[in-house]
This record gives C-alpha cells, sequence and structure tokens, in this order.
C-alpha cells in the first residue's frame, strides 16, 4: 500500500472512506470508479508502459485488499465456524 501524505490522499480521491461506501452501492460502481482512475493516468500519456504499470499497481492493490481486509474477515470466520480441515 501505498502509504502516502494524508494531504495528497483527499487530492486524488476527494472521498472518505465512508463516503465511497455511501457512493458505491454496486460492484459496478466501484469498477467505473477504478476504471476512471486508471484510465486518467494511462491517457495523459499513452504507451505500453504506462498501461503495464496500472495492470502492476491493480494487482498490488488486489493484494494490499485481500492482506487488509479478506484475510481478517476469513480468520473470524474460521473462529466462528471452526476451520474446513
Amino acid at each position: 500500500m501505498p502509504y502516502i501524505p494524508k494531504e495528497d490522499r483527499s487530492k486524488i480521491i476527494g472521498l472518505t472512506i465512508e463516503q465511497a461506501g455511501q457512493l458505491l452501492n454496486h460492484p459496478g460502481d466501484l469498477n467505473f470508479a477504478v476504471t476512471v482512475l486508471c484510465a486518467g493516468y494511462i491517457e495523459r500519456e499513452l504507451n505500453y508502459r504506462r498501461i503495464n504499470e496500472a495492470i502492476g499497481v491493480l494487482e498490488c492493490a488486489k493484494q494490499e485488499l485481500y492482506r487488509r481486509i479478506a484475510a481478517g474477515y476469513e480468520d473470524k470466520k474460521k473462529r466462528e465456524n471452526g476451520d474446513v480441515y
């Protein structure tokens, strides 16, 4: 996760986590928001390098999302319901 300064975060996204949670109601909403951010980055300088960078960032963001959110949720459910093995 790129832990950028807080003042830079609001310039980039303009939404708090709570606001995003209220605005993004469907998977399509989230897909649209992510795609618009990536397209804006890529189209400033359309070339293979920028496309490759954006795809790499998406992969790292996916892994960070799993590490920070999904893994904890899975651990909680395993404690509640028991391990499957």
